[in-house]
């Protein structure tokens, strides 16, 4: 039962690592913010756009890095598109603490079931700067910082 679950993982990261949902740059965007993991060499850049009651309509990536790196930014945007500020940002905190094994405070929501996805790399310190790096660079774009760094 565990190995398939966690080969179902391995299948989920592999599919957005190869196939990104919402890549790109988009024409316009509110926030943007360049993140940087000077480790391996991973960049991102995020572009969102926050409606005047702070949701987040609109969330894009681009930028290039490791099947984590990637798929963690895909499935980011997907997560947390329609979500307020504040939701963001507890997102961004819950799944921090997951990925660093301090807690497990993912919600039992779809949403939190995505996220436990990337639990794993908590068990490859190196890899858990390369999941993170996207969300850094959220968090930074939405507290109107332009870069970040995994340091």
């Amino acid at each position: 039962m565990m190995e398939s679950l966690k080969e179902l993982y391995q299948e989920v990261i592999l599919d957005h690592s190869r196939h990104p949902r919402n890549f790109g740059k988009p024409e316009a965007c509110t926030h943007e913010a360049h993140g940087y993991n000077p480790l391996c060499g991973d960049t991102v850049n995020i572009y969102l756009s926050l409606s005047t009651d702070e949701v987040v309509e609109d969330l894009f990536f681009d930028g290039k890095g490791c099947a984590i790196s990637i798929a963690s930014a895909s499935m980011m945007t997907e997560i947390l598109k329609n979500k307020t500020r504040s939701e963001t940002e507890e997102i961004f905190e819950q799944f921090r603490n997951l990925v660093t094994g301090d807690k497990d405070t993912v919600p039992e929501t779809e949403d939190g079931e995505r996220l436990r996805v990337l639990a794993g790399v908590k068990q490859f310190p190196m890899r858990v700067k390369c999941a993170t790096l996207p969300w850094h660079a959220v968090h930074s774009a939405l507290n109107d910082q332009t870069d970040t760094t995994t340091e």
